[in-house]
């Protein structure tokens, strides 16, 4: 580090905590903190994962209230309670000699912190189909209890892309009795398989997908998706469509602070994508970093990533209280010396 760099650092403004992310568990952890009476800087690069979908839902007493109006919600709390925000990405934290840590912001700006929440989320890594992406959130899903009752009824396509394809299809026939399994890449389905998806009424349609079709105008607001096209040139009505995206990690600090990075595996063993090793409470093999919410848990929900976030705060908040204990310690130790 050049001598610029540190009075760079030792001008920096000092905080108890750095939220690295302002979604639900960011803030749900930060609320905490603020309540609790610490310093907090929530550090927000403005990119929820669910910032495409029109509500969020299962959040008790909150359920159907749109993302960001959720996320403002939050934001008004921490401020009230003392918390700081700023805009922008973390793109480098680092260890400092005599504890905490330093971030750099993608403005060029630092901040110093004693410990660090990261709560930076994941990115959904889709399938490479034409007319997917702009749906996503939309009529393009992936989780039932998130979406399900909003297409109830509806003619319901599932893509697979891989063995979870056949559980996704038996899963969403909860929803709709009007469901269809598009094999695409995913794996040809076993006979027990085959006998579930037939006992439950669910038609298997071979043959890769080639486009999403949508009709309407998203000017008027009434575009929607009117079926699947096949690489034949057939187009199977579809007014939802299903899809198993890969998750990933997303946030160049868990690079530069060293954490570590596992696939997530789910029940039968196929890799739904990658996330952060942590404890349950959050902590990392990094001393004085914790992580909650997708980051974490790759499946965790909104109320889910509020949980995390809470109760990684509570932790953080405790090993505070023992350093600031440790130190009184030895101020007092040094006094009666002296004396």
């Amino acid at each position: 580090m050049t001598t610029e760099e540190k009075q760079s650092a030792e001008n920096a403004p000092h905080y108890d905590i750095i939220v690295i992310g302002g979604g639900a568990a960011g803030l749900a952890g930060a609320l905490t903190l603020g309540r609790a009476r610490r310093s907090v800087l929530v550090v927000d690069a403005g990119q929820p994962r669910n910032a495409s979908a029109e509500a969020s839902h299962n959040y008790l007493t909150r359920d159907g209230v749109p993302p960001a109006e959720l996320l403002a919600a939050g934001r008004a709390e921490v401020a009230g309670y003392g918390g700081e925000f700023v805009a922008g990405e973390v793109v480098a934290a680092e260890s400092v000699a005599g504890g905490g840590f330093r971030v750099v912001l993608g403005s060029g700006a630092t901040a110093r912190a004693r410990r660090l929440l990261v709560t930076s989320g994941l990115v959904d890594e889709l399938p490479d189909v034409p007319g997917l992406a702009g749906r996503w959130g939309r009529d393009v899903l992936h989780c039932p209890y998130c979406h399900g009752y909003e297409v109830r009824d509806r003619a319901i396509g599932v893509l697979s892309t891989g063995p979870m394809g056949v559980r996704q299809a038996l899963l969403w026939r909860q929803w709709s009795a009007e469901v269809r399994l598009f094999l695409h890449t995913g794996p040809e389905p076993t006979d027990e398989q085959y006998e579930q998806l037939a006992a439950r009424g669910i038609a298997v349609v071979d043959g890769e997908v080639s486009e999403v079709e949508i009709t309407g105008w998203s000017g008027a607001g009434d575009d929607r998706i009117s079926g699947v096209k096949l690489a034949g040139g057939t187009v199977v009505p579809c007014e939802a469509l299903v899809v198993a995206p890969r998750f990933d990690v997303c946030g160049k600090v868990i690079d530069s602070l060293g954490l570590e990075v596992a696939g997530k595996a789910a029940g039968d063993g196929s890799v739904l994508g990658r996330h952060v090793v942590a404890e349950p409470g959050g902590a990392t093999r990094i001393p004085g970093v914790w992580v909650a919410g997708n980051v974490a848990d790759p499946m965790a929900k909104v109320s889910g990533a509020t949980a995390m976030g809470v109760h990684a705060a509570t932790e953080i908040n405790f090993d505070l209280v023992e350093e600031d204990t440790r130190r009184a310690v030895e101020v007092r130790r040094r006094g009666q010396e002296a004396a």
